[in-house]
């Protein structure tokens, strides 16, 4: 496993790369409140640095009271992330309908639930989408499939209950940095 690069630095790229896709699926029913994480400043732009605080809390101003550290963020245009986000939502919206309801269901129960901590509701999601990724057959590269499937799943539950929009896609973003950062930073360069 990679290391945690969310609670020591910035996350800009997974969480433009996320935005982009959920903007770009079919079928999603919450996008007055997709809207509201970007006026809220919880997507950055590509000149903004995202962290999180020493609470978990994802955070995009210039109060940093958590602790960044240097991490290697490519310098990277925001268009680029843009058509990358399109064409995996692409690939969301066929994967989409291979996703049992009862694994969202499960995990909208677990983000429901507001004593579970970060580590652990993040700890639920990639049980989620490792269990999928068995489960589906699948031609394409691994970590592909990892990340396809746990923005579909961000879709899915954010489609059920879209008051937890936030929370999700705060949890999403901490496990494809924790998991994928190298990969999306090997997809940049292609």
């Amino acid at each position: 496993m990679e290391k945690d690069i969310h609670s020591d630095g910035s996350s800009q790229m997974e969480c433009i790369l996320l935005y982009n896709f959920l903007q770009s699926s079919s079928n999603c029913e919450f996008g007055d409140q997709l809207q509201a994480l970007q006026s809220q400043g919880i997507i950055p732009s590509i000149k903004c640095v995202c962290y999180y605080d020493d609470e978990g809390e994802l955070q995009t101003d210039g109060n940093r009271s958590g602790h960044l550290q240097n991490v290697f963020v490519p310098e990277v245009n925001e268009e680029i992330l843009q058509i990358i986000g399109a064409q995996l939502a692409e690939i969301g919206d066929q994967m989409d309908k291979e996703i049992q309801a009862k694994v969202v269901n499960d995990l909208v129960q677990h983000f429901l639930n507001e004593n579970l901590s970060r580590e652990e509701i993040t700890w639920c999601l990639s049980q989620a989408v490792e269990g999928l990724a068995r489960a589906i057959p699948s031609d394409m590269e691994q970590e592909k499939a990892l990340l396809v499937l746990a923005m579909v799943l961000t879709k899915k539950i954010a489609n059920r209950v879209p008051s937890l929009l936030q929370r999700v896609f705060s949890t999403t973003v901490n496990y494809i940095s924790q998991h994928l950062h190298t990969y999306i930073v090997g997809m940049l360069r292609e």
